[in-house]
């Protein structure tokens, strides 16, 4: 292990490059970082980043985000099909259909959609959130608009119960976050009874509705950290924001909420990126993400809803 940490930081080295890690890739991966965070986080840490390379250990929408907001940058994902079930579940042409028909039926709207999705998405948006930022966007759509909200539907619930505004829910949802058992969730509970819930606004509602605290990973960070007291914590997120959390701060318990399937509700597409193919792709200075046609309005996008 050591031995491929020393080479890939020879290899950040030489190619000037710069790493960045999502909350949910394995803990080998984070530790060796540059920087590390949630999707708002990390887009913003992008637009900073001063070496020629980034290499973006993420999934694929979001590797696509640090291109565009870095237009002139080399930027790197080890493994090209690191997808995601939430972009996938929203094709450009089918959110195209979909808008054209609200437009003709006399529908006012604007469309605010999650940073899990696409470029060709997000260039068809008003708008793009992530969990960090989503309530603040919404509450600045105009109150004589509708909201289509996409990807997400467990997402845009949980902004229609905390901000009060209506939403036409695209009816997507993410492979992780969807499987969490609300049985296995209160067989724990009443096992520990003292634990405290957390969990992210992308779990259904039946999930939310038995959690003491729902936010984004950045939101869980700040809010485990105004604990003083060894406290339990049942999570219900991708299971790698563990180490995170385990990492700044130690004194916690932290318990995963199982899955239907399994306890160990890790993402399969950021599962792909391994310290053998981040150090390939160094190596190689490939796969790169490609400035795309659809990237300007996109970026245009994105700094109105991320930056400002």
């Amino acid at each position: 292990m050591r031995d491929i940490f020393d080479e890939i930081a020879t290899l950040k080295a030489r190619e000037n490059a710069t790493i960045l890690a999502h909350y949910y890739q394995e803990g080998e991966i984070q530790q060796l970082a540059d920087f590390t965070g949630d999707s708002l986080k990390l887009a913003r840490e992008a637009t900073k980043v001063e070496t020629n390379t980034i290499v973006f250990c993420g999934v694929h929408f979001m590797a696509e985000t640090a291109k565009m907001l870095n237009p002139h940058k080399r930027v790197l994902l080890p493994d090209l099909k690191a997808g995601c079930s939430l972009a996938e579940s929203c094709p450009a042409d089918k959110l195209g259909r979909y808008q054209e028909m609200l437009r003709v039926n006399g529908r006012r709207f604007q469309t605010v959609t999650y940073i899990n999705s696409s470029a060709a998405v997000k260039a068809l948006s008003d708008w793009v959130v992530t969990s960090g930022n989503a309530e603040a966007i919404i509450r600045r759509v105009p109150e004589d608009h509708e909201i289509l909200f996409v990807p997400d539907r467990h997402l845009g619930q949980y902004l229609e119960e905390v901000t009060g505004r209506k939403m036409i829910l695209w009816n997507g949802s993410c492979m992780v976050h969807e499987i969490f058992s609300v049985g296995d969730l209160l067989e724990l509970k009443r096992r520990l009874p003292q634990a405290l819930t957390i969990a992210h606004p992308e779990c259904p509602a039946n999930i939310r509705e038995h959690s003491d605290y729902v936010g984004g990973t950045e939101a869980m960070l700040r809010y485990v950290a105004g604990f003083r007291e060894r406290t339990d914590f049942l999570v219900a997120t991708e299971a790698n924001m563990l180490w995170q959390l385990q990492s700044k701060f130690p004194r916690h318990q932290y318990h995963p909420v199982p899955g239907i399937t399994c306890a160990c509700n890790k993402c399969p597409h950021m599962a792909r990126n391994t310290l053998e193919n981040l150090r390939d792709c160094l190596v190689n200075g490939s796969p790169e993400i490609h400035w795309q046609p659809e990237f300007q309005r996109a970026r245009e996008v994105l700094q109105r809803s991320l930056l400002n």
